[in-house]
């Protein structure tokens, strides 16, 4: 049995992306529905939330420091976070300024300073997502259609990638080479009957996969070979996503949604249980200043 914590009723409408900021011993994540980014303090469980004009999808720390890479609704940007809130520095590319009915959803960064973004309608009703590739600023795209592309996430050795449709209510793996070439598409797992659709998702140091299950209030683990390894309950039907954080790695945060779930006293809270395994520590985007190519 896992105990399941929660931390915080934040009531959000569309709770996403959580992301662990050790610099800051935080969990920052996205009510995209709501427009607003909160963030959850370790240490003193301190919370701060802050009302956004364009919805934050994903936000992911830059390797130099200098605040995050950040997916809004329309585009990606540099952004910067503090006391007073986030601020736009600036604009990093529209890869879909030609879809104006489409939206950022998820992200996550990769060992080798890269980014893995998917894209979907926002009525949720057009197959137009796309998963893309962003490394400095070239933004790629490396696979389509989709109708709700969610949760990008790394295996440990960084040589698979997973990727979601959840409309589809399909995770496919990915063969991916060292330079973020992707090849042998193919289908992970298939939610069927009453696991829900497949949300967003991470994987933990052993190479296990954890994915959200929206609509039916659960996290399930999957081995590297799809097998399904456990299944942990939680009380709220849409859970959304899942990071590793605390100084050890060993805390899973999970974020779920109130969109359809008024009558959930807990939908839209954030939760905590601990689950045995340790997950991988948070990825970058770009390269630190160490490491860059002199010009």
């Amino acid at each position: 049995m896992h105990e399941v914590e929660c931390l915080w009723q934040a009531r959000t409408q569309l709770g996403e992306g959580p992301v662990w900021v050790p610099d800051l011993d935080s969990l920052l994540f996205v009510d995209i529905d709501g427009a607003r980014l909160l963030s959850w303090r370790r240490g003193d469980a301190r919370r701060k939330e802050w009302a956004v004009a364009e919805a934050r999808c994903w936000l992911i720390e830059r390797a130099d420091g200098d605040g995050f890479l950040a997916g809004l609704r329309s585009r990606i940007v540099h952004l910067r976070l503090d006391e007073s809130g986030p601020s736009v520095v600036s604009e990093w590319a529209r890869p879909e300024a030609g879809l104006p009915g489409n939206r950022f959803n998820d992200a996550k960064a990769d060992a080798h300073g890269r980014v893995w973004a998917g894209s979907m309608d926002n009525a949720e009703k057009a197959v137009s997502g796309s998963l893309y590739r962003i490394e400095g600023h070239e933004v790629l795209r490396v696979d389509h259609p989709y109708g709700i592309a969610n949760g990008p996430a790394i295996s440990p050795d960084g040589r698979t990638l997973y990727h979601t449709d959840t409309a589809a209510r399909t995770v496919y793996a990915f063969d991916c080479s060292p330079d973020g070439e992707l090849s042998a598409k193919r289908e992970h797992v298939r939610f069927e009957g009453d696991d829900g659709y497949p949300d967003g998702m991470c994987c933990d140091a052993e190479g296990g996969l954890w994915v959200a299950h929206w609509g039916a209030g659960r996290l399930s683990r999957f081995l590297p070979d799809g097998r399904l390894e456990r299944r942990i309950a939680l009380p709220a039907s849409q859970v959304t996503s899942c990071a590793f954080g605390g100084e050890q790695l060993d805390e899973l945060f999970v974020t779920t949604a109130r969109r359809g779930r008024d009558d959930e006293p807990l939908a839209g809270s954030l939760f905590r249980l601990r689950p045995g395994v340790r997950g991988l520590p948070p990825a970058r985007f770009g390269k630190p200043p160490s490491q860059e190519t002199p010009t």
